[in-house]
Order: structure tokens, then C-alpha cells, then sequence
């Protein structure tokens, strides 16, 4: 195990302060926390909608071809964790590799994305667990439904703050509801679709439906756009390597098997989705992203409904307290390595979790999500557009890191190449292409959720350069604060610690 004694709270720095809690949870519990992170409920609910709008009946084979990069970012991901073993994952690694500057933005891009969806999967959870209880019309008042996400965001933030145990437990119970919810609802819809009991315009299903280049080069990019983005968030189990158990290899093979297990998931709702409700009701009905669950959950399961409106909410609640845990320990290692300032370095003597920075991320996101509901629901939608760019950015960025960092064992032989070498290239290569489409596209103020222009460019994209300007401000003025960090010359663990006779 490569430390620097960094990750246990700065010991190696002479920080009295204690580590992380080590071996606090085990494989199974990292696994699924690095599945709620997705949201899965939630994700499919946003974007099945669109793709189908685009792709129609090949919406199932667009998330598969959006599989692949997010495969090939979870190797980087598992190969670079076994050499250092850095909750900041990307902003550690990617510092090693590649050098302070893009390690120190990478991080801030990991930060950044907590910042911009936490309340909107608060505001998500609460909607949806109104509308689970009959309460419509507390759903649609906008003063109760932001008190009470702010409140959720509150007690998750407490959960994180007094154990990791707990957050797992609670995740543990939370991922039960949600995976049983959607399974009961895909069951019962393809049951329908077969008895010729739809409501719907129903369709047979085909393996047909996995070719994502049915509906032709196009609509795949597009259609990518969106499906690739539905996997982020599993490497949540990664950020959490210095308080799992066997921390040099059990958080890489969640992150991994996560990307598998969405994969199923998703595809298996998708074919239901798809079968029930049929490429009209689903294209027409795009825009109203993750309603169109509640809108299916009533065709579908009748008086039942309750049982998707649950599963949509308990995703969206396990998200928000996991993607809590990236952010704040992003933040931790930054700080602990002067990238940022000490005090988010602090862990809870009694709890040893990061108080500091977990307590920073959610006031930070609470102050996002009650401002930009000010401006509008659309600008809030449109933050979460612009996460994309962030999310592109350093799962990209990490995917080149692990070359880098590798480089001079990448021919040894073809598993290095292929699994270390070309993989993680591969994958960062097709998320840097999205990443260009999709600056191309916020471009255009006219795909934006609002519509309107925001200096003659879509708010999305605007909101993404303001991100990356506040953070080159940032970044700059701590390097003249505190150069401790750009001055400093970190060892670089050999990769063969690891990869050859530990492997």
C-alpha cells in the first residue's frame, strides 16, 4: 500500500489529527454505495425519455455503447487505486502523473459536481416521496418542497458526518427498496406487454433494440450524450478506499462491478420502459424528464403506483447523501495537502469522518440550489446540464493519468497494454469527443432547458466556463497564499509494487 502518510489525516505531515476510519466497511458495502451514487431510479427516469426522442426503439443500445467509456474510465480507476490508495482519487492520482496544476483542477471538478446536484436530488427525493404519500399538492408548492429538500440535505450531511458505517447501513437498506421497486415495475410491465394488457401502444421486444447504431451516427452521438452521464457517479466506492477493507483492490472492483450491475439494470427497465409505453408516448412526453415515471408508474401498476414513485425517491435520497462523499473527501485530500486551506482537512476525533468538509459541501450546495431556484426551475435543470462538462472532464483526465502513470510498463505485455495502456486512452478519448459535443451543442442558447441566451450562449455552457474560471481564480490565488503544494516534490510509488509481484 503507496500512502505518504497522507492518507490517514496527514500523519506523514506531523498533523496530530486522526486518519480516516480504517476498514470501516467491506466490499459489498462500497459496492453499493457506488451504485446509489448513480441514482439509478433517478437517472433512468431524466434521460430515458430523451434518448427515446432521439433513437427510438434503440434507446436500450445506446446505454450499452454508453457503457464502454465508463468500463474502460473503471480500470483507470481500479489500476491507479492500487498504487495509492488517496481518497482524493483523481486530484491525487492525476497529481502524481501529470502534475499539480491538472491535479488541483481535477479535484475542483470533482468538488464542483457535488456542489451542483445535491439539491437537486434532494428536491427530486422530496417530490417524488410527496407524491408516494398522496401529498400532490405539498409537491407542487415550491416554499415546502425546498424547506423540506433543504432538511433532507441536512440530516444526510448529519449521517455522513457521525460514521461511515452508518451511511453504509442506510445504503444498504436504501439500494434493497430501489432495486425491488424497479424490478416489480419492469416485471409487471413486460407481463402487461405480453398479455396485451397495456394501456399503451405496447411493442414486442427485439434484440434489435441493442444496436445503437439502429437509428443511425447521428442520433447515437446525441443519444450518447445523455447515456453516457446516467453511469456517473460509481466511483464513489473508490473515494472511499482508505476506510474500506483490502483498500488497494476492493473499492477498484466495486467501482467496476457497479458499472456492470447499472448496465443490467438499466437495460432490463429500458426494455420494459420502451415495451410498455411504447416511442411516441415516451417522445412526446421528453420533457418532462423525471415525471414521466410518475406519469408510467400509474399506466403501469395502476393503484400500485406508489411502488415507482418510492423507487425514484429512495434513488434520489441515496444519492444525495452519497454524493456527499466524493466532494468532501476531494476537498479533505486537497486540504491536507495544502491545495486548499488546512481546516478542511480536519477529521471528527470520535466519528473520524471529514466534519469540515462534508459540513462545507452541503452549505455550499444548499446556497447553490436555493439561488438558482430563484432564477428559475430551468436554471436549476440547467446546472445539472452543464455537470457533463465536469463529469467528461476528469473521468477523462484520470483515464490519461493512468497511461501516464504506467507508461513504462505498458508493453510488457498485452494485458498492460490493452487493460492499463490503450483502455483507459480509449475511454478518455470517447469522453474528451462528448465533451467537445456538448460544449458544441450548449452552445446553442435553444437547447438549453430555458431556452433563453446567456451572453449569446446557452446557460449550460455558461455556467460550466463560469465553474472553470472561479476555479482557475481560486487555484491561482492559493498557489501565491500557500505554494506549498506546487513546491512540493512527491515520490511516486514504481507501479511493479503492484502490478507484478503483488498482482
Amino acid at each position: 500500500m503507496v500512502h505518504d502518510g497522507a492518507g490517514g489525516g496527514g500523519a506523514g505531515n506531523g498533523n496530530p489529527e486522526p486518519g480516516l476510519k480504517a476498514n470501516a466497511i467491506g466490499f459489498l458495502d462500497a459496492l453499493v454505495i457506488g451504485l446509489n451514487s448513480t441514482s439509478p431510479a433517478y437517472s433512468l427516469a431524466a434521460v430515458l425519455g430523451p434518448i427515446v426522442a432521439l433513437v427510438g426503439v434503440y434507446a436500450p443500445g445506446v446505454m450499452l455503447a454508453s457503457f464502454v467509456p465508463m468500463l474502460l474510465i473503471a480500470a483507470a480507476f481500479y489500476y491507479l487505486n492500487k498504487v495509492d490508495q488517496d481518497c482524493g482519487t483523481t486530484f491525487s492520482w492525476v497529481t502524481r502523473a501529470m502534475g499539480p496544476w491538472a491535479g488541483w483542477f481535477g479535484g475542483w471538478a470533482i468538488a464542483m459536481t457535488g456542489v451542483l446536484v445535491i439539491g437537486s436530488l434532494a428536491d427530486v427525493a422530496v417530490r417524488f416521496g410527496l407524491l408516494t404519500v398522496g401529498l400532490d399538492s405539498w409537491a407542487d408548492n415550491e416554499a415546502i418542497r425546498q424547506g423540506l429538500a433543504v432538511a433532507v440535505i441536512l440530516v444526510m450531511t448529519l449521517i455522513c458526518v457521525i460514521g461511515t458505517e452508518l451511511s453504509a447501513h442506510l445504503q444498504d437498506v436504501l439500494i434493497l427498496a430501489q432495486v425491488f421497486f424497479l424490478l416489480v415495475f419492469a416485471v409487471v410491465a413486460i407481463y402487461r406487454v405480453y398479455s396485451d394488457t397495456s394501456t399503451l401502444d405496447s411493442i414486442e421486444p427485439s434484440i434489435e433494440w441493442l444496436n445503437p447504431f439502429g437509428a443511425g451516427g447521428a442520433a447515437l452521438t446525441a443519444g450518447l450524450l445523455l447515456g453516457v452521464f446516467i453511469y456517473w457517479g460509481w466511483e464513489s466506492a473508490v473515494n472511499l478506499t482508505e476506510e474500506v477493507e483490502n483498500s488497494a483492490t476492493a473499492p477498484g472492483k466495486a467501482g467496476i462491478w457497479s458499472t456492470v450491475i447499472l448496465l443490467v439494470t438499466y437495460l432490463s427497465v429500458g426494455f420494459a420502459v420502451v415495451a410498455y409505453a411504447g416511442t411516441a408516448f415516451l417522445a412526446e412526453n421528453a420533457v418532462e424528464e423525471e415525471a414521466v415515471f410518475a406519469v408510467l408508474a400509474h399506466e403501469v401498476m395502476g393503484g400500485w403506483d406508489w411502488v415507482v414513485l418510492a423507487a425514484v425517491c429512495t434513488s434520489a435520497l441515496a444519492s444525495t447523501q452519497t454524493t456527499i462523499i466524493p466532494a468532501s473527501r476531494t476537498a479533505l485530500s486537497m486540504a491536507r495537502r495544502h491545495a486548499l486551506p488546512h481546516h478542511l482537512a480536519h477529521i471528527h476525533p470520535r466519528f473520524r469522518t471529514p466534519s469540515v468538509s462534508t459540513w462545507w459541501v452541503a452549505a455550499i450546495a444548499i446556497g447553490w440550489y436555493l439561488v438558482v431556484n430563484q432564477i428559475s426551475e430551468n436554471a436549476l435543470l440547467d446546472s445539472l446540464t452543464a455537470l457533463s462538462l465536469l463529469i467528461a472532464f476528469y473521468y477523462a483526465l484520470t483515464g490519461l493519468a493512468c497511461a501516464i502513470y504506467y507508461r513504462r510498463h505498458l508493453l510488457e505485455s498485452p494485458r498492460n497494454f490493452l487493460l492499463i495502456g490503450a483502455g483507459p486512452v480509449i475511454g478518455a478519448g470517447l469522453l474528451i469527443w462528448l465533451l467537445v459535443e456538448s460544449v458544441n451543442d450548449m452552445s446553442n442558447p435553444e437547447n438549453s432547458a430555458s431556452g433563453v441566451s446567456w451572453f449569446g450562449l446557452g446557460p449550460p455552457l455558461v455556467i460550466g466556463i463560469g465553474i472553470a474560471v472561479v476555479g482557475v481564480l481560486v487555484m491561482c490565488y492559493w498557489r501565491l497564499h500557500d505554494g506549498r503544494f506546487w513546491r512540493e516534490r512527491r515520490g511516486v510509488a514504481d507501479p511493479d509494487l503492484v502490478h507484478g509481484r503483488k498482482n
